[in-house]
């Protein structure tokens, strides 16, 4: 029985002169600011695959839980982790490669400019209101099966949304802080960016658990129907903005009990009707 090259391997020595020998790495992803670096892989038969090494022992704990996140929960817009291949005291994980672009690229050397034109994000609210309403369904169909499965989201961002502008689709990747909930933060903060991010997730000894899900969508949501990266061009409807509002209040008490209140209340304020 001959083995695949990347589904069957259990251990290499190390993960890109490896990739070499069984295909072609035709995208390298270094300098991340997750302690990663992915490459995109062609085999010989054509299949293409992307890989994620874990280069420091925080993304090493990092992909251990986003391991366990995708054996828990399984969604089509999720791309999943369907293998994973040992690299000394480390890990590199295996995922189908998706086409598309993710909305802001997070890197090592700092911030990246949202607002140039020709930036995925700046596209991105270019497009219809449709396609982004389309988008962001598919966002918030994936977190009610996070719900469904007991987790939270946790560093969810723009970074974490990979669009395919020729195909508009929609997938999620990099949801390895993902965990079960609700839990207790137990550092000073925890990762993600700050415009996403419930002011409990700053606290330690604060509760995390769904109503903050429901925070960063409401987040989400916000950020993506905006026209450009001040939040002075709402794109919704008024009764849309309402269910944000709601959702990102500061008290956790005084949002949606759940992601999916939420999501009944937002599609119910959809102009598109049911969604």
């Amino acid at each position: 029985m001959v083995l695949h090259p990347l589904l069957g391997v259990g251990e290499v020595p190390a993960v890109e002169p490896y990739l070499g020998r069984v295909g072609e790495v035709f995208r390298a992803f270094r300098g991340q600011d997750s302690g990663c670096v992915s490459y995109g892989v062609r085999l010989l038969d054509g299949a293409r695959w992307f890989v994620k090494e874990a280069v420091n022992d925080r993304a090493r704990r990092s992909l251990e839980r986003g391991w366990a996140f995708h054996r828990a929960v399984r969604h089509p817009a999720i791309v999943p982790q369907v293998h994973r291949i040992a690299v000394g005291d480390s890990w590199a994980v295996v995922m189908p490669w998706r086409e598309g672009e993710v909305l802001y690229h997070a890197t090592a050397a700092g911030r990246r400019d949202r607002t140039s034109p020709d930036s995925p994000a700046a596209r991105f609210r270019a497009l219809p209101v449709a396609r982004v309403l389309a988008a962001f369904d598919r966002v918030l169909d994936a977190h009610l099966a996070v719900e469904a499965a007991g987790h939270v989201a946790v560093d969810f961002y723009d970074g974490a949304l990979l669009y395919d502008f020729a195909a508009d689709v929609a997938h999620l990747v990099d949801l390895d802080e993902y965990r079960p909930g609700p839990f207790v933060v137990e550092e000073e903060r925890l990762p993600g960016s700050r415009r996403f991010m419930a002011p409990e997730e700053f606290v330690r000894g604060a509760v995390v658990d769904t109503r903050t899900t429901v925070f960063t969508l409401g987040r989400t949501a916000r950020l993506l129907l905006d026209g450009g990266d001040e939040e002075r061009a709402w794109r919704g409807t008024p009764q849309q903005l309402a269910v944000v509002a709601r959702a990102t209040f500061p008290d956790p008490d005084d949002r949606f009990a759940d992601v999916h209140r939420f999501a009944a209340a937002w599609r119910a304020a959809d102009p598109r009707g049911a969604a």
